[in-house]
């Protein structure tokens, strides 16, 4: 029986209004994420819709030949990414946000937002890894104390992608040490 392909779960902000830093520079992150997650063979799992992060890691997957799979919080496929899949309708509105964390086999956080640290939190409950790319230090000062060793801080795409490879191999039992990595 051959491997399944592992899930990387993208979340982030999709507006400005709540959020502190500019969503412009998380998009970008998103989109390079997203091509690097499509290159690596990996599935995406996104919130499915059509702003912000989410949108952005799907057009970047599917960009370079990549899978995507959207959570999507309504009953129906109203403001979904023209780049998703895969969609999945919950109608669970922001309770969709354990799907996303336990079904992701890494969850990378791009930016941060209440939405987002939520995701964050329940994926840390869960005891799955997150890696955190162009977040604050008091977000990330919080979670790592919830949770040391699971959480990991990339300082750009590059850098997210080899916590994630890493990350991925301990979960396989390969690469000795690799569920050690910290923050870079």
């Amino acid at each position: 029986m051959a491997a399944r392909k592992p899930i990387i779960g993208v979340m982030g902000p999709g507006r400005t209004e709540v959020h502190t830093e500019p969503v412009d520079k998380h998009v970008e992150l998103a989109l390079e994420l997203g091509k690097q997650i499509a290159a690596h063979g990996w599935l995406l799992l996104t919130g499915g819709r059509n702003i912000g992060v989410m949108d952005a890691a799907c057009r970047g997957a599917k960009s370079a030949g990549g899978t995507t799979i959207g959570i999507l919080p309504g009953p129906d496929a109203m403001d979904i990414s023209d780049a998703v899949d895969i969609p999945i309708l919950t109608g669970l509105g922001s309770a969709r946000d354990n799907i996303n964390a336990l079904s992701a086999s890494v969850l990378v956080a791009v930016g941060m937002g209440p939405g987002t640290a939520a995701e964050v939190a329940l994926a840390l409950k869960a005891r799955k890894p997150v890696v955190l790319l162009a977040t604050n230090p008091e977000a990330e000062k919080f979670f790592s104390g919830l949770a040391p060793g699971l959480l990991h801080v990339a300082g750009d795409v590059e850098g997210a992608v080899t916590h994630v490879k890493g990350l991925l191999a301990a979960q396989q039992g390969g690469a000795a040490g690799g569920a050690e990595q910290q923050q870079q």
